[in-house]
């Protein structure tokens, strides 16, 4: 048993070597483990090969979804940047105060949770990080702010990929969790919205706090060393704690009551509104104005190639044919896809229509074998993000050129999510399918031995570690999605080893996934280069180093709470929801 352990390791072993020992790109050190995961199911598994073809080809697919997501995604946003609305939902928020907390708290928090519920995918630090810097942040402080934000919202980044590709689909594709999630009498589709339900109320418990964090971290360490100190940080808590719950309710009750696309997009959004409501009323501002120190001060290491303040980013009017542009124009887009996105979840008729076969690509029984895989097209997000990037086009009266500004620079960025995406779910996939062929050996699949394996380990302390498990994979791969896909089955199946409740183990992954996002070394990268400020990775995944572990411990703290002191409550919480 010990060489199948070993064995079914060694593809995630490689990951972590190549990304996190060398530093190599996902780009690079994907498809060397997908290959090693095809040589190990051939050779140890007995897979044939039209299998392991099969189980690449699911996976490949799942990828394609995603990406579908992730590119409408990004033509809004960058439709957006062109037309000059997202400088003035920028100007929106920079207008309200110049005390450098409000911006963290307003830009850091509100505005980078919304860019994740709308885009994911690394897109909120790689925009506010840039946004920050234009306002006279140090850039490394401009990074800090925006990483740390934005994490309650990366489990419902764009719109719910993370669990409807990196949950949902993964355990539809696999028998075991398929006929277990059906025994407890749920489809796939209810267990996920569970799930996302879980993830939500670990979040709203630990997360509410991430504004004063975030506030907290740039404060202190950006203060001259001699004069370092939480005070300033602690002079803003109420708008600090306002902020986060007044995102976390909403965000709570729409992972409760709607589904797992509006959670982020939501709690930003009504967040928003509330917390400028209240500053523009008068409330929450602090007496003192909080500044960095002088720039002359500044160790070299703050700033890049970039000077901050320099481009006067946020200081300029958008307009549009001379007019100024209102802050509801400017929003209305992304109005509009939530309109869309309600309209074809909750209309049963219209949600039906959408799910026909006229709008999903399917392939059933891929080259012989049992493997079915499908894209959902047409009920997938990308569509409504596309629908919403066109409607944009006439109201804000875009020529030709922007337009094709705004296609041209989301295709460039889904050149490497495209490579890393399609290997690293490829890989998963035929760990995941390695069972299902007659010649396979009786200890199931390669995440079935792994995950029977860490039961075994860690026994009933399980539920404190989970969010760790996903917190690695995407630390690995950058990605909450693909550190669902990658070990959603295998918390799942653990969790039922050990005879916990599923949905608190699966949930606590889907958290974990998000913070792992902290110490992420290419999104790190990628949100550097924005503020030319690349060859700080250290310095950024040391800091962020302490958000993940309180994130972490706490989100086990109530992982263990939920099994053992609530297991009775369990039935009765999803009668009432």
């Amino acid at each position: 048993m010990v060489v199948e352990i070993l064995a079914a390791a060694l593809p995630l072993l490689i990951v972590a070597v190549l990304i996190v020992g060398f530093l190599w790109p996902a780009t690079y050190a994907m498809p060397i483990a997908w290959v090693a995961a095809l040589a190990i199911g051939f050779t140890m598994w007995n897979n044939p090969p039209e299998y392991l073809a099969a189980a690449s080809i699911v996976g490949m697919m799942t990828a394609l979804e995603i990406l579908w997501i992730v590119f409408g995604a990004l033509i809004l946003l960058y439709t957006l940047m062109q037309a000059g609305a997202f400088d003035r939902i920028n100007r929106g928020f920079t207008a309200i105060s110049d005390d450098r907390r409000v911006q963290i708290v307003l830009l850091g928090f509100l505005l980078a949770t919304f860019i994740e519920g709308a885009a994911g995918f690394g897109t909120p630090a790689a925009v506010v990080a840039p946004l920050l810097l234009a306002l006279g942040f140090p850039a490394l402080a401009a990074v800090l702010a925006a990483l740390i934000g934005h994490i309650i919202a990366v489990t419902y980044g764009a719109v719910g990929t993370p669990i409807i590709v990196g949950i949902r689909d993964p355990l539809s594709s696999v028998s075991f969790t398929e006929e277990a999630i059906q025994a407890e009498g749920l489809t796939v589709a209810e267990y996920s919205v569970q799930v996302a339900a879980w993830a939500a109320t670990y979040h709203a418990l630990v997360g509410f706090v991430m504004p004063l964090f975030a506030v907290g971290m740039v404060v202190y360490f950006f203060s001259p060393k001699g004069e370092r100190s939480l005070k300033p940080a602690l002079d803003v808590w109420p708008l600090c704690l306002f902020a986060g719950i007044a995102f976390a309710v909403p965000y709570w009750l729409s992972a409760w009551f709607l589904t797992a696309e509006f959670p982020s997009l939501i709690g930003s959004m009504v967040g928003t509104a509330i917390v400028v409501s209240a500053l523009k009323a008068g409330y929450f501002l602090p007496d003192e104005e909080w500044d960095f120190p002088p720039r002359e001060e500044w160790p070299s290491h703050w700033v890049g190639t970039i000077e901050p303040g320099q481009n006067g980013a946020g200081k300029t009017a958008a307009t549009n044919g001379g007019q100024a542009m209102s802050l509801f124009k400017a929003w209305s887009p992304y109005l509009f896809l939530v309109v869309l996105l309600v309209l074809t979840r909750v209309i049963e008729p219209i949600t039906e229509f959408f799910n026909s076969s006229l709008f999903v690509i399917e392939w059933s029984n891929i080259l012989g074998t049992p493997h079915d895989a499908a894209i959902a097209w047409g009920h997938a997000p990308g569509l409504w993000l596309l629908v919403s990037a066109v409607v944009a086009i006439p109201l804000f009266g875009m020529n030709t050129d922007q337009v094709s500004k705004a296609w041209r620079e989301a295709g460039e960025k889904l050149i490497s999510p495209l490579i890393a995406l399609v290997f690293v779910i490829a890989m998963v996939q035929v760990m995941l399918l390695s069972g299902a062929p007659d010649s396979a050996p009786a200890v199931g699949s390669m995440i079935e031995v792994l995950a029977v394996a860490t039961a075994d380990i860690f026994g009933p302390a399980y539920p404190a570690i989970a969010a760790l498990i996903g917190a690695l994979a995407a630390a690995m791969t950058g990605s909450n999605t693909a550190s669902n896909i990658t070990f959603g089955a295998f918390q799942f199946e653990a969790a039922s080893e050990l005879g916990f409740p599923t949905q608190i183990i699966v949930g606590a992954q889907a958290v974990g996934g998000a913070i792992g996002n902290l110490v992420a070394i290419h999104n790190i990268i990628a949100a550097l280069a924005t503020v030319g400020l690349v060859g700080q990775e250290g310095r950024i995944i040391r800091l962020n180093l302490i958000p993940l572990v309180y994130y972490a411990v706490f989100v086990g703290f109530w992982a263990m709470l939920f099994v053992y002191v609530m297991p009775d409550v369990m039935p009765a919480v999803f009668d009432v929801f």
